[in-house]
């Protein structure tokens, strides 16, 4: 049967435009010979004969430059040779044709990152945040990311993994030697150790919550009746004019969802239709997904206009989101107040409320501020602590958690050590899922699927 993993494999590592480098990568046994038949310096050296991690001037397609890195020191420990073409996509996809004909075949999406893991140079968790670092949103996602990769999420599980691993082999041991009597202190020791194990997961998949934030966003909807600024506080958080302002009502007739950097948090901002009563189909059918995407908020931002005494559609959306994390933002502050604070309260049950003029760029940094600790909840999280950021990760930390409270309850209860021994096993085999200790190839192809075909 073939090996794959014994193939040389080669892809395009830049995006697909025009741009002034762009790169072809190789990577396998061969990688180096099939550059020798492509590539010849202007010295009239072959790449055969160039020292690792060197770059060299030359022809392929046309005008490159070649950098052989060999093994084991290179990204996917293999022998490695880089091509930096001009970057059109006609130069680029001639170089990796001229490749594949030469020896070398495409690489599936991931398949250098999942080399780099099979070949133990990283984790199963840190080649997750390579993925991780390219969709980052922001700088805080980023240095999140970053510090995955370093292997700082990996260590904590390896620690908390290998105190649970000696216990493991503990109990194993008693069991496949009775005669040895077990002293009740022995007990106590193991059970404390679980115990503790068991909380350091805890605390560790608390941290999901923010780690999500960084890796995901939140969805905050942009809600209100027509003609109150929507659009306008969109395209001043946004900083750029996405929306169409005008003054006529209802000019915004579909969800319009953007990306924003909130203080290093990721807002997926969505400007909605104003919710009143709709005139035609298409208006109806605005409102309608409107009300869709309140339902699916994170957070909520409602706008009245402030120049307004407050309507009877006003008060029929703060009672619609009295129950959502959402902040009250009244506009036109610039003008004459007609909108009383204590009635927004008594409908909103004393949400946050802030003045705002979308006009004159007044509380737009207030507001930004409230955003911020709306989204983590009064607290300030740092993205250079250890967190879980993944889903993958969060469940398998639940199942480790939930297989050491059942040992704890075995022991408590006096149970067989096999069924201790069967729990506790079952708590390492989840961690080793995160690391790759453990792993099923239907896992490793669902996490290197999701990548790019130069990564």
């Amino acid at each position: 049967m073939r090996n794959f993993s014994e193939d040389t494999i080669a892809a395009i590592s830049t995006p697909i435009g025009e741009s002034g480098i762009g790169i072809v990568r190789l990577s396998g046994r061969d990688a180096v010979k099939i550059a020798d038949r492509i590539f010849i310096s202007r010295d009239k050296k072959r790449p055969s004969q160039f020292k690792s991690h060197t770059i060299h001037y030359g022809h392929v397609v046309d005008e490159v430059l070649l950098t052989v890195m060999r093994s084991p020191k290179t990204y996917t420990k293999e022998d490695v040779v880089e091509i930096n073409c001009h970057g059109g996509i006609v130069a680029l996809r001639r170089t990796l044709e001229l490749i594949i004909q030469k020896g070398a075949r495409l690489a599936q999406p991931g398949e250098f990152t999942k080399r780099a893991f099979l070949n133990g140079r990283i984790d199963l968790a840190q080649a997750e945040a390579v993925l991780d670092i390219i969709k980052s949103k922001t700088e805080a996602g980023l240095r999140a990311s970053l510090n995955q990769l370093e292997g700082e999420l990996s260590k904590e599980i390896r620690m908390i993994r290998g105190d649970i691993i000696e216990i493991c082999a503990d109990i194993e041991a008693a069991i496949d030697f009775p005669e040895e009597d077990i002293d009740r202190d022995a007990i106590s020791s193991r059970l404390k150790v679980i115990k503790g194990s068991r909380k350091k997961l805890e605390k560790l998949s608390e941290t999901y919550h923010d780690g999500a934030i960084l890796r995901e966003g939140v969805v905050a909807v942009i809600c209100g009746r027509p003609n109150v600024g929507k659009s306008s506080l969109l395209n001043l958080l946004l900083r750029k004019n996405r929306a169409i302002v005008t003054h006529l009502p209802g000019t915004t007739r579909d969800p319009i969802e953007e990306l924003a950097s909130i203080k290093g948090i990721p807002i997926r901002l969505v400007d909605t239709a104003g919710i009143g009563k709709e005139k035609n189909i298409v208006e109806k059918e605005g409102i309608k997904r409107s009300h869709l995407y309140l339902s699916r908020a994170d957070l909520v931002i409602c706008v009245l206009d402030g120049s307004e005494r407050l309507k009877k559609e006003d008060g029929e959306i703060l009672d619609k989101i009295k129950d959502k994390s959402a902040i009250i933002v009244v506009n036109k502050c610039d003008l004459r107040p007609k909108t009383r604070a204590d009635q927004i309260k008594k409908i909103s049950k004393n949400k946050d409320i802030l003045k705002i003029s979308c006009l004159d760029k007044i509380g737009i940094d207030k507001l930004e501020d409230r955003i911020y600790n709306k989204v983590w909840s009064g607290k300030v999280s740092s993205s250079n602590e250890v967190m879980v950021n993944n889903i993958r990760h969060k469940k398998a930390i639940e199942s480790a958690i939930k297989a050491l409270s059942s040992a704890e309850s075995g022991i408590s209860k006096n149970l067989s050590l096999e069924f201790v021994a069967s729990d506790v096993r079952d708590s390492v085999n989840s961690l080793g899922e995160i690391i790759g200790e453990t792993y099923t190839d239907d896992i490793l192809n669902l996490i290197f699927s999701k990548f790019c075909i130069g990564k």
